[in-house]
C-alpha cells in the first residue's frame, strides 16, 4: 500500500532536484559545491575497526559478504542502490533512488547521521565507489573510500598473516601425509597437522575479516534532508542526451564526453541484461573499461595518479570537458571512473545514474551496436 502523501512528497523532491540541476548548469564552471573524494588507506582504516562512530559499508553482494567482510560492517550491494521501474524509469533522477526509500534502507542498516562511513569492496573499487556516490548524493558529508578494500585489511592484519602462514604449513604437511608410508612418521605428521589446525581455529575469531551472513540490525533514526542533497557529481538522462547531441554535432570539438565503462561484449550488444530491452551503447561514447583504473597487481582500488592520467590522456578525456560516465546501473563501474577523474582534479564529472538501464529501455533514445 502506498502511504498517504507519498506522491506529494515525491513531487516535492523532484522539484527540489530539478531546481538544483538548473542551478548546477548555471554554476558548473564557477563554483564547486561538493568536496573531493577522500581515500583512506588500510593502515589508517584498520585502527577504526570496532569504533562505534565509524561504519564500514560493503558494496559487494551478500554472497561475497558471507565469505569475506570487515568485522562489524554492513552490506549494501552497490547494484541494488540503483532503483528503477520495469521500464528503466528513475522517479527521482538524478538521484539513485527517492530519498524516502533511501532513508528507510539506510535506517534498516543501523547507520547514523553522525557516523563516519567507510565504503569498501574486495579491492577492485566499483562497488565501493557506488556506495560512496550513493551516500554523497544524499548529503552524507563524512565518507571515506577504503583503497584496497578488505584485501588491504587482510594484508596487514597480524592474526590474518599468522593464519595464512599456518594454512600454508598445513597445505605442505598434507602433501607429506599423503605420501608417507611409515606408520610412526605418519602419526607424527598427523599430530603436527592437528596442532596447526588448533592454532588456526584459535585465531579465527580474532581475524578482522570474517565469514558469515549479515546479522539483523537495530534500525536507526537516520534522516535525509532533501534541502541538503548533493547532485554535483550525478546526472539524469535528459542532461546526458544534450551532451550526446552536442558530441554527434561537433565531434572531437565538443565540450562534452560520455564514457562507456562496460565490457566490449556489452558495448557491441552481444551481452544484454535481462531487464533491458536493447543491447548496445550510447552514440558518440568513448570506450574505457573500468578495469584500466584498478591496480590489479598491487590489489589497490586505483593505480597511481600518473598511471591513471595516462589512461585518460590516451582516451582523449580532458579537464576542459564536461564528462559523463555510465555502466549498467551507475553505482559501480561508472562511479569508479568518475571517482578516478575526481582524484585527478577533473571538476565537471558526473555519474549517469540511470546508465544503460535507463537509456537502453527508452525507445526514444538512439543506440549503436
Amino acid at each position: 500500500m502506498i502511504r498517504k502523501g507519498y506522491y506529494n512528497y515525491k513531487e516535492k523532491v523532484v522539484k527540489r532536484v530539478l531546481k538544483m540541476t538548473l542551478l548546477g548548469s548555471i554554476l558548473s564552471f564557477g563554483v564547486l559545491w561538493g568536496s573531493q573524494v577522500e581515500l583512506i588507506e588500510p593502515e589508517e582504516a584498520i585502527k577504526l575497526i570496532g569504533n562505534k562512530d565509524v561504519m564500514f559499508v560493503s558494496g559487494d553482494g551478500a554472497d561475497i559478504y558471507s565469505i569475506n567482510h570487515i568485522v562489524g560492517s554492513v552490506e549494501m550491494n552497490a547494484h541494488h542502490l540503483h532503483h528503477s521501474d520495469i521500464m528503466g524509469n528513475m522517479h527521482c533522477a538524478p538521484l539513485y533512488t527517492c530519498p524516502e526509500e533511501a532513508q528507510k534502507y539506510i535506517r534498516s542498516k543501523g547507520i547514523r547521521n553522525d557516523q563516519l562511513i567507510i565504503a569498501y569492496d574486495n579491492f577492485r573499487g566499483p562497488n565501493a565507489t557506488g556506495v560512496y556516490s550513493f551516500f554523497e548524493s544524499f548529503g552524507h558529508k563524512n565518507i571515506k573510500l577504503l583503497n584496497g578494500g578488505f584485501n588491504g585489511i587482510q594484508a596487514i592484519d597480524p592474526n590474518q598473516i599468522k593464519f595464512n602462514e599456518l594454512k600454508d604449513q598445513r597445505k605442505k604437511l598434507k602433501g607429506q601425509i599423503k605420501q608417507e608410508k611409515d606408520a610412526a612418521k605418519l602419526a607424527e605428521l598427523t599430530k603436527k597437522d592437528n596442532d596447526l589446525q588448533a592454532q588456526m581455529k584459535a585465531l579465527e575469531p580474532k581475524l578482522l575479516v570474517q565469514r558469515g551472513d549479515e546479522p539483523k540490525h537495530e534500525p536507526s533514526g537516520y534522516t535525509i534532508d532533501v534541502n541538503a542533497l548533493d547532485i554535483q557529481y550525478i546526472a539524469e538522462k535528459d542532461e546526458v542526451k544534450k551532451a550526446v547531441d552536442d558530441i554527434l554535432k561537433n565531434g572531437k570539438a565538443s565540450k562534452f564526453a560520455v564514457i562507456d565503462t562496460r565490457s566490449m561484449d556489452e558495448i557491441i550488444g552481444e551481452r544484454k541484461m535481462d531487464n533491458v530491452a536493447r543491447g548496445g551503447h550510447i552514440p558518440g561514447a568513448t570506450f574505457l573499461e573500468w578495469s584500466h583504473i584498478t591496480d590489479m597487481d598491487n590489489r589497490r582500488s586505483f593505480k597511481s595518479n600518473e598511471a591513471m592520467q595516462e589512461v585518460f590522456d590516451k582516451a582523449g578525456i580532458t579537464k576542459d570537458q564536461t564528462i559523463y560516465a555510465y555502466c549498467q546501473v551507475g553505482t559501480g563501474r561508472s562511479s569508479h571512473i568518475i571517482t578516478a577523474l575526481r582524484l585527478l582534479g577533473y571538476e565537471n564529472v558526473k555519474v549517469f545514474t540511470g546508465s544503460w538501464d535507463a537509456w537502453g529501455n527508452d525507445m526514444n533514445l538512439p543506440i549503436r551496436r
